[in-house]
């Protein structure tokens, strides 16, 4: 096991720019149980400071790696039960480093069907075959009348058995695989066309009805965005190969033949020279096709997991508003706006629904409950959702502030992304069960905006629409990824005990569901937790849980001061020899920089702890409970613009970044459509990543370039100087933020047999 882990670490530690010891330390623990934030934050020393996203990766590969091996056991012992592994043959399964080599070799050996070449061998013909490979002097239809039976009627058959056998063989010729897989990842073209008389329905994918890139650097989102096309029935798609090479033989087919010693000039070998490029055209690119569209598909999904996740970051991190009354405004033109009031715990404290808009119009009477509304809780931050009505509901209530005597309210305007998908939860259910679905969403848009993080976690994080594309890729590795990002960010920030939800409970290091409500009702039962170590007398809450969770969780004005921090409290002893150090009341200590940064750090690390868990204490007595997110901040929209018909190109805006892509990012400007600025448009520089500028949640000044009202496209940029955006800045496909009807026909126009079959192919997969 430990010759295992040895090998395993030194392959992941090379990826993840690391030492093998502290690979196999973080798999140690990992194989422990230990969960990434714990293993982050307190195991540096096992791990030589291994980060989160580091760890994230080794175990992402471990599991690639350890599905790997795996497979390689079970492929050994079916070879070995065939009677045919040789000790070649071992050592050669043993050295593939991807699932595709090794089963490019055990093709040859796994169970199949019975093919046309098995059939041939069946019929007599094996033989036949090796003679024509043997001695390419001797002419194919002279030696095949010597393998004429009643199985077998003539000549033409016997050649065509032979050939089935040959070209079997040449399709699972691994080493000629891997060679031919090479030369089509360097040198295969994506081609797009659109399919007859799709033109007007499929408009949005226009930029693909006759478009061609090399597959090896097709970007992630225009790949996925073909694939979508063809999946709707818009787009054909094709990998073509040698399109435009005039020789006699394409390169593809002349390493076939050159695998096998083909020439040119012996009857032989002109026989084999015509089986080498039927196997090509009807086996070998056929397969290769549908592996590196599959590939290009993951690769392309993959990339797409990783923007949404990171998006989903920056989101969970957004500044907080803190604990200040808020009222939720969830818009609504005719069924009217849903109005939630909660205090500066989140709790609930007041709802109603208003109808200031078409057809009732009550506008002053609007107003005038809205202005008691927050006279009487003492509001200070109004939340609106974002969606339909929004403009017109900021409006209205901007209206209603100018009104008001100091100290006014402030308006926000909220992403409601997924409260909808909240309110009909059985989570929201269980909070609010006598509570319209309606309001519950107005609850969960002001309690977004005290705290982002507390409220979004109730959400599945498919459903918050920070990725492109998210429902054409892999859903089990997006809700894997995202869920990795969740418990990332809660514990990056920890967790008030007393005050959390479940769901943000759920999150924590080392709970899950069951804990997370049983830690809730116990906290209902005997009342808030005084110390940490009370987490102990939680049902089947034990040691080994409590290790992985205490240092994430969060106790303020309990018993023990340190609760309040992020020091873990197996550490407890040492912070207490520093404070002791210091001569000082721990509860003087905690935040008197001055008297921290005079001690030295090296004198208080033992066999246990060492150096980075020391440094990590004395920070955390400095700012105790430190929060990481940034300050506060929000956007303003420009009075007047609520339409993409109110743009003009020149206009300089203010919005907020909400979604983040490899081709830049897009800006909600207070239109109902995001604006995109393309990554050329970004910065008064080059920039290789939109990630580089911007992130989701910031705020940003941005200015109109052009406006497409038929296609809903909005071009703004960065720069300081407004130059116009590239041709290029909108050929980056639709963008995806909610779910999509899969209803569609599956039937596409074909141009080609080969692109019928690999089409009908990849519907099979």
């Amino acid at each position: 096991m430990a010759a295992d882990i040895q090998r395993l670490a030194t392959v992941i530690a090379f990826e993840i720019n690391a030492k093998p010891a502290q690979a196999a330390a973080a798999i140690g623990l990992l194989d422990e149980g230990a969960t990434v934030p714990f293993i982050a934050r307190y195991r540096k020393e096992v791990t030589g400071g291994l980060d989160d996203t580091q760890l994230r990766q080794l175990e992402e590969r471990l599991g690639y790696l350890r599905e790997l091996e795996s497979r390689r056991d079970a492929i050994v012992a079916s070879i070995r039960e065939q009677g045919k592994l040789t000790p070649e043959l071992e050592a050669k399964l043993g050295a593939a480093g991807t699932k595709a080599e090794l089963e490019d070799i055990y093709l040859p050996f796994k169970p199949k069907r019975r093919t046309k070449a098995e059939i041939a061998r069946e019929n007599g013909l094996g033989p036949l075959a090796e003679a024509i490979l043997a001695d390419r002097s001797l002419v194919p239809a002279e030696l095949a009348t010597g393998y004429l039976n009643e199985k077998v009627a003539d000549v033409k058959a016997a050649l065509e058995g032979a050939r089935d056998i040959i070209a079997e063989q040449m399709a699972e010729n691994a080493d000629l695989i891997g060679r031919l897989r090479a030369y089509m990842k360097e040198k295969a073209f994506l081609r797009s066309k659109v399919s007859e008389g799709k033109q007007a329905e499929g408009a949005k994918f226009s930029d693909y009805f006759d478009h061609s890139e090399r597959w090896a650097t097709t970007p992630s989102h225009r790949a996925l965005a073909m694939l979508r096309g063809r999946n709707e029935e818009i787009l054909f798609l094709e990998l073509e190969l040698d399109a435009d090479y005039t020789g006699a033989v394409k390169p593809a087919e002349q390493m076939v033949m050159d695998a096998y010693a083909i020439g040119k000039t012996k009857p032989g070998d002109q026989w084999l020279a015509t089986v080498a490029g039927w196997a090509w055209r009807v086996k070998i690119s056929l397969h290769l096709s549908l592996e590196l569209m599959t590939e290009l598909r993951e690769r392309a999904g993959q990339e797409a997991i990783t923007v949404f996740a990171r998006n989903l970051k920056d989101l969970l991190l957004a500044s907080p508003a803190g604990s200040r009354p808020t009222m939720g405004l969830d818009p609504g033109i005719r069924t009217g706006v849903k109005v939630a009031v909660i205090d500066g715990t989140g709790k609930l404290v007041a709802t109603t629904t208003v109808y200031p808009f078409p057809p009732k119009n009550d506008v002053r009477g609007t107003q005038a409950e809205l202005a008691g509304l927050i006279r009487k809780h003492g509001v200070e931050l109004i939340a609106i959702g974002n969606g339909t009505g929004s403009r017109e509901t900021e409006k209205l209530v901007a209206d209603m502030i100018a009104a008001m005597p100091a100290p006014k309210p402030t308006k926000v305007i909220v992403s409601e992304a997924g409260a909808s998908v909240y309110s009909a939860s059985e989570r929201a259910a269980k909070e609010f069960p006598q509570l319209d679905v309606s309001l519950r969403g107005a609850v969960s848009i002001a309690r977004r905006l005290q705290d982002p993080l507390a409220e979004l976690v109730k959400i599945e994080p498919k459903s918050i629409g920070v990725g492109q594309y998210q429902h054409d890729v892999d859903q089990h590795r997006l809700g894997k990824s995202l869920d990795g990002v969740v418990e990332d960010a809660v514990n990056a920030v920890g967790v008030d005990l007393n005050t959390a939800s479940a769901p943000l409970l759920a999150r924590v290091s080392g709970l899950g569901e069951s804990l997370a409500d049983a830690i809730v009702a116990h906290r209902d039962t005997t009342g808030p937790f005084a110390s940490r170590k009370d987490l102990l007398k939680v049902s089947r809450l034990g040691q080994r849980t409590f290790e992985q969770c205490a240092g994430f969780l969060r106790i303020s004005n309990g018993t023990e001061p340190l609760d309040a921090s992020a020091v873990h409290p197996e550490a407890y002893d040492v912070a207490r020899k520093i404070v002791a150090a210091c001569g000082r009341d721990i509860r003087e200590l905690m935040g008197n920089s001055a008297a921290l940064k005079a001690l030295d750090p090296k004198q208080f690390v033992d066999e246990r702890f060492g150096l980075p868990t020391v440094k990590d204490i004395i920070a955390e007595l400095d700012k105790p409970g430190r929060d990481p997110r940034p300050a506060f901040k929000t956007a303003t929209f420009a009075e007047g613009v609520e339409e993409l018909k109110d743009l003009i190109p020149g206009m300089l805006l203010e919005g907020t970044v909400t979604n983040v892509a490899a081709f830049g990012a897009f800006v909600d400007i207070g239109v109902h459509q995001d604006g995109l600025v393309h990554v050329s448009q970004l910065a008064d520089r080059f920039v290789k990543d939109a990630h580089e500028v911007v992130k989701a949640g910031d705020v940003v000044k941005v200015r109109v370039l052009e406006v497409d009202i038929p296609r809903k496209r909005i071009s703004l940029t960065m720069k300081k100087d407004g130059t116009a955006a590239p041709k290029s800045a909108h050929s980056d496909g639709p963008r995806d933020t909610k779910p999509r009807s899969r209803d569609l026909p599956r039937q596409a126009p074909m141009e080609s047999a080969l692109g019928a079959a690999f089409a009908a192919a990849m519907k099979r997969k």
